[in-house]
């Protein structure tokens, strides 16, 4: 409890644009949490479509999300942070107003590439924003505080979205009320823009696109953090597409359930956590936190009594905690601080596993049906485990590099 109280005293004089950053990430995640993972259910139970199918149409999201996210991180860095958040917030409101009124296949692949999209677009950029206006030895917390805003806003978004009917036929109205969530976030982004546009002023850059991009993807701490993430990012998607499938399609109450489990343990061991891996290198977190990734996986599909999902959920929840909190750090410090829209938008090309192991996922699923959870999950936890070799190899790079660093700071002092 003393260790919750000071964190939130040292959050009371984060800037108020980390705020803003900060509490819209919890509103826009409760409307995101009311109606998306519930997407795979809604679209086999009521629509009728084959899980393969389900599995094709949730990739496209992904997909369009990895072909797009370096281009959105880049324009912030061009344009300023702000117009490339409202413009992808508003956007992403009418695609879920698209989401309440579509019936047709092609509908549903059209709105979820536009998800993806519009998704991809807004979230390096609103994490970028949040590294401009904290100073570094403050930014850990920040993204803390991010990340618990976003867990809170899992625990109560799956809760509302049940109550609303997401997941059945009534789910007309889930996806308006998140609809009008995202357009309130986007009415209040314009009126941040306008109090702190000078502030904004400083992140933006003439460097050219083509340059921006090419400095990025010859970062070879960056590139080898970012293959292995490729994995990770693969094995959290089952979270939403996999998993709701293959719990959600005969215990729906059980799939929100482990949704709350999630958030109570990212409350419960963020911190602790926190504290403890600062002993350690960001990569070295990275590691750990995909072996629990992995564990966790294979929980979902070893166990079927509640007691040892919920178990399983922790064992992922903590995987979940260390890779993508200290992954946005590590961004944070590799990144120049004129390209840091371009790096963590660059860092959306880990969407590519996410698109492809929720491919996989519905193909296994199709193939193996809904019996054989130990083997379909196994499968999916040796796919986890590729990350390891990747980095591996960045953490040997990345203590390298602060070695050589180190050694020419030593140098000039002797000089």
């Amino acid at each position: 409890m003393k260790i919750h109280l000071k964190k939130l005293r040292d959050m009371a004089d984060f800037h108020p644009v980390a705020w803003g950053v900060i509490i819209g990430t919890f509103l826009s995640r409760t409307g995101f949490f009311m109606t998306i993972p519930f997407l795979g259910i809604y679209l086999g139970k009521v629509k009728g479509i084959d899980p393969a199918t389900v599995g094709a149409i949730l990739a496209a999201s992904l997909l369009a999300g990895t072909a797009s996210s370096v281009l959105g991180g880049a324009l912030s860095d061009r344009l300023g942070r702000y117009p490339v958040m409202i413009s992808a917030m508003a956007a992403w409101s009418l695609v879920l107003v698209g989401y309440a009124y579509a019936d047709a296949l092609w509908q549903f692949f059209l709105l979820s590439t536009l998800n993806g999209l519009f998704r991809s677009v807004f979230e390096p950029t609103a994490r970028a924003l949040l590294a401009d206006v904290t100073p570094a030895q403050r930014r850990a917390d920040a993204f803390h505080a991010r990340y618990f805003a976003i867990n809170m806003g899992g625990a109560i978004g799956p809760l509302l979205g049940l109550k609303l009917g997401a997941g059945s036929a009534s789910a007309f109205l889930p996806f308006l009320v998140s609809a009008g969530i995202f357009a309130v976030y986007a009415v209040v982004l314009v009126v941040f823009m306008i109090t702190f546009n000078q502030k904004m002023e400083k992140a933006s850059t003439t460097v050219p696109l083509r340059q921006m991009v090419r400095i990025v993807f010859t970062d070879r701490v960056f590139l080898y953090f970012l293959l292995g993430n490729v994995f990770v990012a693969g094995a959290y998607s089952h979270l939403d597409t996999t998993l709701s499938q293959f719990i959600g399609h005969d215990r729906i109450e059980a799939y929100s359930f482990l949704f709350v489990i999630n958030t109570l343990s990212v409350l419960v061991l963020q911190y602790p956590l926190a504290k403890l891996m600062k002993r350690f290198s960001s990569i070295t977190a990275l590691k750990v936190g995909c072996l629990l990734f992995g564990l966790g996986l294979f929980g979902f599909g070893l166990f079927e009594d509640m007691l040892m999902l919920a178990l399983s959920m922790v064992v992922f929840t903590t995987g979940e905690i260390l890779c993508f909190v200290i992954g946005d750090v590590l961004i944070g410090e590799i990144a120049p601080e004129h390209l840091r829209g371009t790096y963590y938008g660059a860092s959306g090309f880990a969407f590519i596993g996410q698109s492809v192991c929720t491919w996989i996922g519905g193909i296994l699923l199709q193939l193996l049906g809904f019996s054989q959870g130990p083997l379909l999950f196994g499968i999916l936890m040796l796919l986890t485990f590729l990350a390891f070799p990747f980095f591996r190899r960045g953490q040997q790079l990345w203590e390298q590099q602060q070695g050589i660093e180190q050694a020419g700071s030593v140098a000039v002092e002797v000089k």
